[in-house]
């Protein structure tokens, strides 16, 4: 029997096709999931992957069986599916493993509305009915099976995002677009068309094996191509966005990546003019820049855990207008609190456009510390390397802790965070301070006692 502890994550399902996730197994997840949710009906998109449409009309079959009538809206980004749950107001499933290699796919589903599905909030319990499935076989289907529909929502994806940003008076910008063979070569073309864009297209081709680069845009490697187009073309920023097109980052007219603390910032900037004196939320690995920024422009930071379960928890219980993750991650009420990276693009070149200065200018105000990034370190013992590094400042005049995810430690001129990965033997860490000696000296230090 298939082992669903090695596919069920703790947001989602993921995992290599066929052998550990088929068409037989979709099927049932999709039974499940109409199970669950007890829904009437929902929607199922899917991105570019060879084996996403046949996982989705397996999962579509699941569902319909008991009772549940399905749309599929086919290809999207992963946003697209949102909105499609959002606007419809019905559950929805995507097929896509995001920036994975080719052989894995995987399911991303969330309640009416767009609300996330995780562990806590019915993915145990899809797994637990799936398992009992596999072991006893499935219920005969329900006395009226539900309807199966095709729909395409790409225009009215693309109207509605639109609709929340005015771009119609910018200045003529060109921008280059690295899709990535991903989903941003599907959404990117109908969402910018019409708008004073000159848009240089960089693997636009949908192509689930990836032939240019992984579509990670948080790896710097996956970048190298669009910063040097960026460059050749005297573009005035470049836009990269990974396999499902959720997340988007930004390179400057030097080719220079502009961290997504300082992208979280310049938005939560904008969201606030709108709605003055709103919570933005934040991840703790953010820039100390981001509840700077918030405060001086009338806001309330909130500092989450990482992760956009915990972000849109937060959000939804403090009615946030925005929230930003270090990871470019972005999150808004206007879009039912659920992450889209298309969005947070969309104001950026509003921001840029609507004054006459350089993107490395007008985010140089929300860009205020060095940082390290994030760094990965292979360690037998997760919670005894953590420990150490605790142990080692404990003594230190000045320095507190903090363990809202992982152990924070903090100074006066710097801060770093240890978060243990939750599915492999490794530890993260991120570091800031206040100039680039300092934050590469903590690193160092930190990265000794972590490694051992």
């Amino acid at each position: 029997m298939t082992d669903l502890s090695q596919i069920v994550k703790a947001y989602d399902v993921r995992g290599v096709y066929p052998d550990q996730l088929d068409d037989r197994l979709a099927e049932l997840f999709g039974a499940a999931f109409a199970e669950v949710t007890a829904a009437d009906a929902i929607v199922v998109g899917h991105d570019m992957r060879p084996s996403s449409p046949g996982l989705t009309a397996a999962f579509a079959r699941g569902a319909v069986s008991r009772g549940t009538d399905t749309t599929i809206i086919g290809l999207c980004s992963t946003d697209q599916l949102y909105y499609a749950s959002g606007a419809l107001d019905v559950p929805g499933a995507m097929f896509t493993a995001s920036h994975n290699p080719a052989q894995y796919n995987g399911i991303k589903m969330c309640r009416a509305g767009a609300a996330p599905v995780g562990q806590d909030t019915g993915l145990a319990d899809i797994r637990a009915l799936v398992e009992q499935w596999l072991a006893h076989g499935t219920p005969p289907p329900a006395a009226r099976p539900g309807t199966l529909a095709r729909r395409d929502t790409l225009d009215d994806y693309a109207a509605y995002l639109l609709s929340l940003v005015g771009l119609s008076g910018i200045r003529p910008l060109k921008v280059v677009v690295d899709a990535g063979n991903g989903m941003g070569g599907h959404t990117v073309p109908t969402v910018l068309a019409g708008l004073p864009l000159d848009v240089v297209p960089m693997y636009f081709e949908l192509d689930g094996t990836f032939p240019n680069h992984e579509a990670n845009p948080l790896d710097p490697k996956n970048l190298v191509d669009l910063q040097a187009r960026v460059l050749a073309e005297g573009a005035d920023l470049g836009l990269a966005f990974d396999g499902d097109a959720d997340r988007c980052f930004v390179v400057d007219e030097r080719g220079e990546g502009v961290s997504p603390s300082a992208i979280t910032a310049l938005v939560a900037a904008r969201e606030l003019a709108k709605h003055p004196g709103a919570t933005v939320i934040h991840n703790l690995i953010t820039s100390w820049s981001v509840p700077e920024v918030v405060r001086e422009h009338g806001g309330i930071p909130v500092r989450t855990r990482v992760g956009h379960s915990f972000i849109k928890q937060e959000m939804a219980t403090t009615g946030a207008v925005f929230g930003g993750e270090h990871s470019a991650h972005y999150y808004f009420r206007d879009f039912w609190n659920a992450d889209t990276g298309m969005l947070a693009a969309l104001h950026v070149l509003a921001a840029l456009g609507g004054q006459e200065g350089t993107l490395s200018a007008l985010v140089s105000s929300y860009d205020r510390y060095a940082a390290s990034g994030e760094i990965n370190s292979t360690v037998d013992d997760q919670k005894a390397r953590t420990a150490a590094v605790r142990a080692a400042y404990a003594t230190q005049a000045g320095v507190t802790f903090d363990e809202l995810d992982g152990l924070t430690v903090i100074s006066a001129d710097w801060w770093f965070n240890l978060r243990p990965s939750n599915t492999e033997p490794l530890l993260r860490l991120n570091v800031e301070a206040r100039d680039e000696a300092t934050m590469r000296e903590i690193r160092d230090t930190a990265l000794a006692l972590i490694r051992g």
